[in-house]
């Protein structure tokens, strides 16, 4: 599972006309399936906890927007277009009875991420702690925002809300977690 990150700061060049092949013949989905498997894929882990399970909501999603892809029209937004699917794929999944997992839980690359390692201190503790208080919501921004790398007008589209007004929730979400950090340490 070692697919190409892609950035979601703003739409790559060419994923308009990766769309569009997709569109006239189903083989060049591929290209897009490499594009996104690894953000998707990780969201997903995020949200269920279970390798297996993440894996097989990568298929249904990937499989969902490769039959839905005929009816896509391309505005700029198809990871949005894609995650939307991954989250509509997520709560399908709970809906089954399985309780959704901690925003903090073990992530896949983990122990291979140097940095993971080095940040086992006192105030990471801490800010685990208070994102497990979060309601469903505000975890689900954090996950867009850090797990998916979708951009704030992605978000927007996905969450079926304003840009300004998805950006402002989530600085305002930070300046809160912010907060509760730097009053614990007083």
């Amino acid at each position: 599972m070692t697919k190409p990150i892609a950035s979601f700061s703003e739409p790559p060049a060419d994923e308009a006309s990766l769309v569009s092949s997709a569109q006239r013949d189903s083989a060049e989905f591929a290209a897009l399936y490499d594009r996104y498997f690894r953000q998707i894929y990780h969201y997903l882990y995020g949200r269920v906890g279970s390798a297996a399970e993440a894996e097989d909501l990568t298929a249904q999603t990937f499989l969902a927007a490769l039959e839905a892809l005929p009816r896509y029209h391309h505005r700029g937004h198809f990871a949005a277009w894609l995650f939307t699917i991954a989250r509509n794929k997520a709560r399908d999944f709970f809906r089954s009875g399985v309780s959704p997992i901690s925003l903090d839980e073990n992530h896949p690359d983990k122990a291979d991420d140097p940095l993971a390692q080095v940040i086992q201190t006192d105030q990471a503790e801490q800010l685990a702690a208070l994102i497990r208080k979060l309601d469903e919501d505000e975890q689900e921004l954090l996950r867009l925002r850090y797990s998916a790398d979708l951009s704030f007008g992605e978000m927007g589209v996905c969450l079926g809300r304003k840009e300004d007004t998805v950006k402002k929730t989530f600085y305002r979400l930070l300046a809160r977690l912010q907060r509760h950090l730097e009053g614990s340490h007083d």
